[in-house]
């Protein structure tokens, strides 16, 4: 059932598209690392500015990378073992051999 699978991902190009859309998927994971807690960042600053300032810290937090981190690394490992299984092992060609089809083993073309 896998190897039918896998003949499909790779003859319809269908898994070279989801690969590539996992692998863009891992990227803006990974831009978000640096771009969640900036943005947090500006929106306490602003909220903070609004109310006065006195419930919000303004200071810059890391925590809010934390989420995107595990999200991008986890893409990534799907991603790898994905790419592995389908691309990196060669699909098991079909033989047919003259001694299993005993139709056509004794007739010479």
């Amino acid at each position: 059932m896998f190897e039918q699978l896998k003949r499909t991902l790779v003859e319809s190009y269908v898994g070279a598209i989801a690969l590539g859309w996992l692998f863009a998927q891992a990227l803006v994971h990974f831009a978000n690392i640096f771009a969640a807690p900036v943005a947090s960042w500006i929106a306490r600053n602003e909220y903070g500015r609004l109310t006065g300032g006195a419930a919000v810290s303004a200071r810059f937090c890391l925590r809010q990378a934390l989420p995107e981190l595990v999200s991008s690394f986890s893409l990534l490992v799907i991603w790898y073992v994905l790419m592995r299984w389908v691309y990196f092992k060669p699909l098991k060609t079909k033989t047919v051999d003259a001694t299993s089809n005993p139709e056509h083993a004794g007739t010479a073309e």
